[in-house]
């Protein structure tokens, strides 16, 4: 498979309008937004020319400039990790805290997701791997208690970052709705109200059902920021647009494959060239 962010065919300078609209779809970008983004252009479109289109559309849209994770300083520092079951939480959070390893922060897991039996020992053993605590619970037990656990730990043990995980169950979204609620609030009493992250994992290979879900949690919570997964080995990478345009949240990370490196900090300029080396390939 065609992977977007490994492109290695030659590229073209210019190509067909008809063309042009067949790839930004095929990437994954929805098509009212391709309309939007084609809507002065006709015969046929160089790549400065859509490059500058595509800039035009993400500014207009606002969140170009605007959008930034919101800082926050406090310590310990907490980040809650959302997202549906399998879109790869628990490997994320494997990934930042090896991000913060390398940085000399002391980094500890909260094992959150009771209610999928692999979820705890998974994470766990990824903190083995990297030498870092997990904080966990018997299957099925309240995972509120695991996030108050894990943020009292990293207190008690002055640590500088604590990654929480999350079940994503979609079957029920009111029961969802209601657990988000409860463990963010726990997290809030427990930190004395002070500040905390919300980050959304999506799959990035969903297209427009990973904004269907971004929703649901958003609904849940006030996100801060989505980090994209699976990202390595497929042509979807104009799904980026689409998640941008309609949630209007930051993307900090995009994950291109299993390994604890394989984690790239989002640039729109980085991107911006992979989605046009994709575009302006040739047959």
């Amino acid at each position: 498979m065609f992977s977007f962010f490994k492109n290695t065919k030659s590229s073209q300078e210019v190509i067909t309008k008809d063309l042009l609209e067949e790839r930004l779809i095929e990437s994954d970008i929805e098509y009212d937004i391709v309309e939007k983004i084609l809507d002065s252009t006709n015969g046929k479109i160089k790549r400065s020319e859509l490059e500058v289109n595509l800039l035009r559309f993400l500014n207009k849209e606002s969140f170009y400039d605007t959008l930034s994770l919101r800082q926050i300083t406090t310590k310990p520092l907490i980040y809650l990790i959302i997202g549906v079951n399998g879109a790869g939480k628990t490997t994320t959070i494997a990934k930042l805290g090896n991000i913060y390893k390398k940085q000399n922060k002391k980094v500890i897991f909260g094992a959150g997701d009771t209610f999928r039996a692999a979820a705890s020992s998974q994470l766990c053993a990824w903190g083995e791997r990297l030498d870092i605590p997990c904080v966990s619970s018997k299957f099925g037990a309240d995972p509120s208690s695991v996030a108050f656990d894990t943020i009292n730990a990293a207190k008690a043990r002055d640590m500088d970052i604590a990654l929480i995980d999350t079940a994503g169950r979609l079957d029920n979204k009111i029961n969802l709705k209601n657990e988000l609620i409860k463990i963010s609030n726990t997290c809030s009493k427990t930190l004395n109200g002070a500040e905390f992250y919300k980050i959304l994992v999506l799959d990035g290979t969903q297209g427009t059902q990973a904004i269907s879900q971004a929703k649901v949690f958003n609904e849940s919570l006030n996100i801060d920021g989505i980090i994209i997964t699976k990202m390595d080995g497929t042509s979807k990478g104009g799904s980026l647009i689409s998640i941008m345009s309609t949630l209007r949240l930051p993307i900090l990370y995009v994950g291109i494959g299993e390994g604890k490196d394989d984690f790239i900090p989002f640039d729109l300029d980085w991107y911006m060239k992979n989605l046009l080396d994709y575009i302006f390939s040739q047959d």
